[in-house]
């Protein structure tokens, strides 16, 4: 094989790496926050994520210009177990009220798909700086056992894209 095919070669496969993202294997898509009321002091980002291979979601963090304090949370009903699971609401002391508690991870199966999204998982910003204002945009970085740090843009928007 002579030098230009494999350097064509290399071309390619750098390209299709490019167009995959980081190479990571992780795939994240539809970051999106939504916006605040002027006197919120909460709010959240939401995404889709699909890890090739498997992986974990660690942490997430933004500027804190954004929000003091950036923490994967979960919607649950209220009167859970408290064992780290979500309880059911079966035992009436949550009455249908949900409630949201901080998430040590996320587990992202190989191939599957893992929402973050109102209702369920989502990345939490407490302490807001300023509202979150439709059209506006800023960076949250997310820690991934295995494929690192990594870096995307939040559009912030009325309602789900």
């Amino acid at each position: 094989m002579s030098r230009f095919p494999r350097a064509a070669l290399a071309a390619v496969v750098a390209m299709t790496v490019a167009a995959c993202g980081t190479g990571s294997g992780v795939e994240v898509t539809g970051v999106w926050a939504r916006t605040s009321p002027a006197m919120a002091s909460a709010g959240a980002v939401y995404m889709q994520i699909t890890s090739v291979e498997g992986d974990r979601l660690l942490s997430a963090s933004v500027d804190t210009s954004i929000a003091a304090v950036t923490e994967i949370h979960e919607t649950v009903p209220a009167g859970g177990n408290g064992d780290g699971h979500s309880g059911t609401g079966e035992d009436g002391d949550g009455m249908g009220m949900m409630t949201m508690r901080p998430v040590t991870w996320v587990d992202l199966p190989a191939g599957e798909t893992v929402a973050l999204e109102p209702g369920g998982l989502h990345v939490m910003l407490l302490g807001l700086v300023m509202p979150l204002q439709s059209g506006e945009s800023f960076q949250v970085r997310l820690t991934f056992e295995k494929a690192g740090e990594l870096s995307y843009r939040v559009v912030v928007r009325p309602s789900a894209p």
